[in-house]
Formats: C-alpha cells, sequence, structure tokens
C-alpha cells in the first residue's frame, strides 16, 4: 500500500496557487481512479482509491503547509507505513514549469512542508516534484510571494496536461515501484 499526500495549504484563497500544486494532483488522482469518498481525519481529507491496481490512500492535509507533518505522521501510522510507503507530491522551484522528478529521501531544499513531514516521519519519503519555475526577473516580490500566486495564463493552459502526466508517475509508482517510474518519468521529461 501506498499512502499518496498532495502537499499545499487549505482554504479557498490558495486552491489556485502554485504551492497547491501537489493538491492538484492528488484531487486529480482520486477523481481519475474513482476513488474517495474524501472524509475529514487525521487533520487533513482522507479518500481510498486504487492506483494501477494496488490500494492506497490519498490524504491532503487541512494544516498550512509548514504543519504538515501533524496530518501524514499519525495517517501512516494508521495504516502502518513507514517513510518508504509514503509518496509526497509538491510544488518545485528549482525545476522549470511542467517538469516532474521522482526521488526517494534526501533534504528538504526549503520546502517547508517536506520539513515537516521528514520531521515527523524521517527523509526517506517518496518525492514527486513537480516543477513551478522560478520568479521571472521581473517578479517584484519574493519567493513566498511567487508561490502563493496562482499560475500564469499560460501555464493555466498547460496544467492540465501536467496534471495528467504527474497521475501516470503516482500510478507508475505504487505499481511498478520508484525505480522503475524513475526511469520511466525522467527518460520522457529528457526528451
Amino acid at each position: 500500500m501506498i499512502l499518496l499526500v498532495g502537499l499545499g495549504n487549505p482554504g479557498a484563497r490558495y486552491t489556485a496557487t502554485r504551492h497547491n500544486v501537489g493538491v492538484r494532483v492528488v484531487e486529480r488522482a482520486v477523481e481519475v481512479a474513482g476513488g474517495g469518498p474524501w472524509r475529514e481525519k487525521f487533520h487533513g481529507r482522507l479518500a481510498p482509491l486504487s492506483l494501477g491496481g494496488h490500494a492506497a490512500a490519498a490524504l491532503c492535509p487541512e494544516t498550512f503547509m509548514n504543519e504538515s507533518g501533524r496530518s501524514v505522521q499519525p495517517c501512516a501510522a494508521f495504516y502502518k507505513l513507514g517513510a518508504p510507503q509514503v509518496l509526497l507530491v509538491h510544488d518545485e522551484l528549482d525545476l522549470p514549469f511542467g517538469e516532474l522528478r521522482l526521488k526517494q529521501g534526501g533534504g528538504d531544499a526549503g520546502h517547508r512542508g517536506i520539513r515537516s513531514v521528514s520531521a515527523a516521519l524521517g527523509p526517506d519519503t517518496l518525492r514527486l516534484r513537480v516543477g513551478i519555475g522560478r520568479p521571472p526577473p521581473e517578479f517584484r516580490g519574493d519567493v513566498a510571494d511567487f508561490v502563493l500566486q496562482a499560475f500564469a495564463p499560460q501555464e493555466r493552459a498547460a496544467l492540465d496536461e501536467v496534471l495528467a502526466r504527474s497521475v501516470e508517475a503516482v500510478t507508475l509508482v505504487a505499481s511498478r515501484g520508484i525505480p522503475e517510474a524513475m526511469n520511466v518519468i525522467h527518460q520522457r521529461t529528457s526528451r
């Protein structure tokens, strides 16, 4: 079993922001898989689903990003899952918009949601990093302002395809494991 976690912030104000792309991927995965229903549990929204024929649970923490571990840890404990069975889906500034990268473990690179989950579970979670890119040179504000803004119009036009590829990536992880999923997803990205 795998616990699929969409990192983001709760509330309508944050729904369309770059920082909530992880939540959007997980919601789309549940929708595509015919999973659900969503229930309030573990300081978040939880839904059962099947990914590639394998049982899974989807969790969207309703804590703020910086406290994601407060939701993920008790949910993982309930299902008796360790960090390597938890797949975090999150925004990644260091990847161009729409680029996907899978990895296991590692540092948090300043991402406070990852930091919170790592403090609660350890650093060995699986991760789907969804590229949002860095702020353009003309952007006025800091990185926090950028990630808490909605996607630009040209990005919104491509977002559906990014979400579809992301759902395919998490399905591959659940059905084939992280090494094979990495080979497939990373080869497609490098073309």
